[in-house]
């Protein structure tokens, strides 16, 4: 938000977050409270975080403006998204009028808006990608290639990893090392995670505040395998904070439960090393970009 910076200096990274939110199929649970995301990024930075990637992509109430003044008072570097999520997330009418210049609306916000985003946010549908998803990735891809952003794949229920990977690199040319996979924790199929990590995508498992998903009891042994099948550089984590419920002043954990719960934990079971990967040396790789020009 407050202009690009050496990947070294991003620092611990929060993968995959929310500040802001809005979308017609959470009703009455908007995340629009400046002061309440302020008191969340202090209280990461508290911990020691320094970076947080926010996913809420175009349409969904990002609040770009807000962003670089939370930026200086909380001293954590926030990375914003421009994209576009489901199609239940937009009002019904809202969309088709936009489909036929989204590539052009994600490069703008990437390079020619007053406050640049800095990856691009899609999603996939349940076990497949619908039409809707298939031509938002094809713009995204097209964005992508025009400016060297990074994608970030919304996963619905953790499924389709290996089909938008197909999508994205097989159809369109995306280099497998620039797509985040998100919410691998919600569907952990070894087989999965192995031919995702292998294909070179980086895998985010993110999701803590989700209790209704009821997998984090196997986040560290799905680190654990992929880490010894020789993948702990491609390894994210994040909170995903969604609902004001979900953060740490309220029923939490919030952003920074990584910190003072899953990093000790890492640290003691997996090792110092795995931690520091995750944390800090993978998102400065995957958030990092040579940017281009269109």
């Amino acid at each position: 938000m407050l202009g690009d910076i050496p990947p070294e200096e991003l620092g611990a990274c929060d993968a995959h977050d929310h500040l802001f939110l809005r979308s017609p199929a959470l009703p009455g649970q908007e995340l629009d409270d400046t002061e309440a995301a302020l008191a969340e990024l202090r209280a990461f930075a508290a911990l020691g975080g320094r970076a947080v990637a926010q996913w809420t992509p175009w349409g969904m109430g990002p609040c770009l403006d807000r962003l670089p003044g939370l930026s200086r008072r909380s001293g954590v570097h926030i990375i914003a998204a421009t994209g576009m999520h489901q199609a239940k997330h937009y009002a019904p009418d809202g969309l088709e009028r936009h489909y036929g210049a989204l590539a052009g609306l994600f490069v703008r916000e990437l390079t020619g808006a007053p406050v640049k985003a800095g990856m691009i946010k899609v999603a996939g549908a349940f076990h497949r990608l619908d039409d809707h998803a298939r031509h938002v990735m094809a713009a995204a891809a097209e964005a992508h290639h025009a400016t060297g952003a990074p994608i970030g794949v919304h996963l619905e229920a953790g499924t389709a990893a290996l089909d938008v990977l197909d999508l994205l690199c097989g159809t369109h040319g995306v280099a497998p090392h620039r797509v985040i996979l998100g919410h691998l924790n919600r569907f952990p199929d070894d087989g999965i995670h192995r031919q995702a990590a292998a294909a070179g995508a980086f895998l985010a498992f993110d999701g803590p505040s989700r209790a209704h998903h009821g997998t984090d009891w196997r986040l560290l042994s799905r680190l654990a395998a992929l880490a010894d099948a020789g993948h702990a550089h491609q390894l994210l984590l994040g909170a995903d904070t969604v609902t004001p419920a979900a953060r740490s002043a309220a029923d939490g954990p919030g952003m920074p439960f990584l910190l003072s719960g899953l990093r000790p934990r890492i640290e003691r079971e997996l090792g110092s090393g795995l931690a520091t990967a995750v944390f800090t040396e993978n998102p400065a790789r995957a958030f990092a970009t040579r940017w281009r020009r269109p």
